[in-house]
């Protein structure tokens, strides 16, 4: 072959560099399943039945507001032909599995206390998480958060993490696996990477494997999404987590107050939200690092049957905001807002499910030269497939249903 640059071996090289650099900085999506959900609960009221606890209540709104698929399917919207099949599961789901992300708060669900006092609760929590995992009552995940360094709460947020760490490893002898530690407010990459130095002393101190200890951002603050020189900051911050870096959270109320928001917009599917999640969704796309939205604050004041379906109403219609918008995962606070959760996520899973396995099965066939004429293309089929694999993850579909095997 005859060419006219005799070589370009000096730009291949460069080229190969360029493309390195990029798989090291967006190695890809997370591997593993993401929960669908984290619930918060304040440190002093957590204990070792906590978990179970919620299910138990979820479960018991559940039967006593929609004990039947039409009572069920009118309080969610659901199509009359799924809303057995998704009740059924839910109810399934909240007898076996109801919590599958867990967060112990030492923030603002738990708020500043005295020293001795917030002493006293971690000693009262590391009790229950120690009891919790002999009997295997631990969720899937688990963790703390802890108070910002924003806020003049920094030393209180170290010595928090060194007293729980500490005793938990004189009660355990280990760290039980799932354990994440949720750093909120994060106004400078810098405080991130002090956060990180922190975590390596820690580790050094308690002698663990170094690196065991990860985190999530809770993205909060102006700062985080634009930083003071106008850049977007979240790519700086993923730099200064040292690899660490799990999940990002979006936290609605701080965010929207500090946009001055009045209270009554101050909502999860408010536009000025979605300008942040979509600005997170693009800097963390392809880092590995999963992103999470925020919570709803409606809760029901009593059993009554107005309050507790307008707490699902709007619930639910916020979990299925999150979902239109490429998120799967946010926040729960209350047991009501699990029955209203799982519906909202396995009714998005099972409507159309048929047709997505239909899809994913037809492009595997052509594939394999069986030539079914399907014209999807291959990132189609990875987001249906990934769609299937969130399905399973989460108790909304049998992996049996599915066309090939979810990989993990």
């Amino acid at each position: 072959m005859n060419l006219s640059v005799p070589s370009f071996d000096d730009l291949s090289a460069r080229i190969a560099a360029v493309r390195d650099d990029h798989d090291q900085r967006f190695p890809g999506p997370a591997t593993g399943r993401q929960p669908v959900h984290t619930v918060y609960v304040p440190a002093d009221r957590f204990s070792r039945s906590t978990p179970a606890d919620f299910g138990a209540e979820a479960l018991r709104l559940l039967n006593t507001h929609t004990p039947g698929a039409g009572s069920f399917g009118s309080a969610f919207g659901l199509d009359p032909e799924i809303a057995g099949p998704v009740r059924e599961r839910v109810a399934a789901k909240l007898a076996s599995e109801p919590v599958e992300d867990i967060r112990i708060d030492f923030e603002d669900g738990y708020g500043v206390r005295p020293d001795d006092e917030e002493d006293a609760h971690i000693a009262q929590v590391v009790e229950a998480v120690g009891a919790a995992y002999q009997v295997k009552g631990l969720p899937h995940y688990w963790g703390i958060r802890v108070k910002s360094f924003a806020d003049g709460g920094h030393e209180r947020s170290m010595r928090t993490m060194d007293a729980f760490l500490t005793a938990l490893r004189d009660r355990l002898g280990r760290l039980p696996g799932g354990f994440t530690i949720t750093f909120p407010k994060v106004i400078a990459a810098e405080h991130v990477g002090l956060f990180v130095e922190y975590l390596d002393r820690l580790e050094t101190s308690l002698g663990l494997p170094g690196g065991i200890l990860r985190f999530e951002i809770q993205v909060e603050t102006t700062e985080a999404i634009i930083d003071p020189d106008g850049r977007i900051g979240l790519r700086a911050i993923i730099d200064a987590a040292g690899g660490r870096l799990t999940a990002a959270h979006f936290g609605v109320f701080d965010y929207t107050a500090a946009l001055g928001l009045p209270p009554e917009q101050q909502r999860l599917d408010h536009p000025a939200c979605d300008f942040a999640r979509h600005a997170m969704q693009v800097a963390f796309a392809g880092s590995g690092i999963r992103i999470s939205d925020g919570s709803t604050n409606v809760v029901p004041r009593n059993d009554g049957p107005d309050e507790v379906n307008e707490a699902w109403s709007v619930h639910a219609a916020h979990v299925r905001h999150s979902m239109a918008h490429g998120i799967y995962q946010g926040w729960d606070l209350h047991p009501a807002h699990l029955p209203s959760r799982y519906a909202a996520v396995y009714a998005y899973h099972l409507s159309g499910v048929d047709e997505v396995i239909g899809r994913v099965r037809a492009w595997h066939e052509q594939s394999a030269g069986k030539g079914s004429g399907v014209l999807d293309e291959p990132a189609t089929i990875k987001s249906l497939t990934s769609r299937l694999q969130r399905a399973v993850d989460c108790g909304a579909l049998d992996a049996s249903a599915l066309p090939v095997p979810v990989e993990r």
